[in-house]
């Protein structure tokens, strides 16, 4: 499937998700007018069709028509994509590239998010999570060590301006992540596998805070000191679903989390410099004073 036939089907969604209800020729009306259609021709009757079952089979989402008004079609299962986070954020992204797209006059005044990983691999990547078959994959890690090997897609997430995929390894069977950009090259197969039913996605990364999910580390509480100015980014924007204001004074808040404190939570912690202070545990605490401490020497006058 190609890039445009898959923008294609987002379109349909988004059009018929903001009209509501829509016949076929008022789709068409608004075909000819869209930035996406680069022929000028029409969705014939045949080929809507053919992309309303390829739409439920890689979204899951359902397009129905009501025969008793005007043939207007319509998400059946609309409520589901308000509580799917990936259709949400992919329908909310597409839907404002759109609208650049078809008022070019704001085009340098809606800036997007450059996201270089996301524009290689995905597409076939997705369509062999909708088709169970496994990939092969060539890739390169930045310790410089180049590998291919044999893996079954699992899920793909989106984190720090990458794509990443978590796939289970046909020799070992181990959930591992990969991230897109390191990806030399990838050839689908025809190998089909199985994902257990047990398996769930946004379970497997519940106590993540990005896309490490190290089975050494346990999830734990976790206990910080913030400033009152910086906690109000906190508050408008939590650094993980877990996250509860669990003290508030005129200089400071407290927040608590319960997740595995990786080098990705880490790393985001030490972005607010002396604003932030962790409380606890005490292992979270000493590793981040010992960053602190290696981060003055290098600033030392030698």
């Amino acid at each position: 499937m190609s890039a445009t036939l898959f923008n294609r089907y987002i379109w349909l969604v988004d059009t018929i998700s903001r009209a509501g209800r829509i016949t076929l020729d008022d789709i068409n009306r608004r075909w000819l007018h869209s930035a996406y259609n680069t022929t000028g021709d029409i969705i014939p009757e045949r080929t809507f069709h053919r992309h309303k079952e390829a739409i439920k089979s890689m979204f899951d989402i359902d397009i129905n028509c009501d025969r008793h008004d005007g043939n207007c079609y319509y998400i059946a299962n609309g409520g589901d994509i308000e509580s799917n986070a990936m259709r949400r954020w992919l329908l909310g992204t597409f839907s404002v590239e759109s609208l650049t797209r078809e008022a070019k006059h704001l085009k340098g005044r809606i800036l997007f998010e450059d996201i270089p990983s996301g524009q290689h691999f995905l597409t076939q990547i997705i369509e062999a999570m909708r088709d169970s078959v496994t990939l092969i994959i060539t890739y390169h890690t930045f310790s410089d060590v180049q590998s291919t090997f044999e893996l079954e897609p699992y899920c793909v997430k989106v984190y720090a301006r990458r794509w990443y995929l978590l796939a289970r390894s046909v020799t070992d069977f181990r959930l591992r992540i990969y991230a897109l950009d390191r990806m030399e090259e990838l050839q689908t197969t025809e190998h089909k596998f199985t994902i257990s039913p047990e398996f769930e996605a946004r379970e497997f990364f519940w106590n993540s805070y990005g896309v490490i999910a190290d089975g050494d580390i346990d999830a734990q509480r976790v206990r910080i000191r913030v400033d009152s100015f910086q906690s109000n980014y906190l508050r408008t924007l939590p650094l993980h679903r877990s996250q509860q204001e669990t003290e508030r004074t005129e200089e400071y808040s407290i927040f608590e989390y319960y997740l595995r404190p990786t080098f990705d939570f880490r790393q985001t912690l030490l972005g607010y410099g002396a604003k932030l202070e962790v409380l606890a545990p005490q292992s979270l605490r000493e590793q981040m004073r010992d960053i602190a401490h290696s981060m003055s020497e290098l600033y030392e006058d030698k």
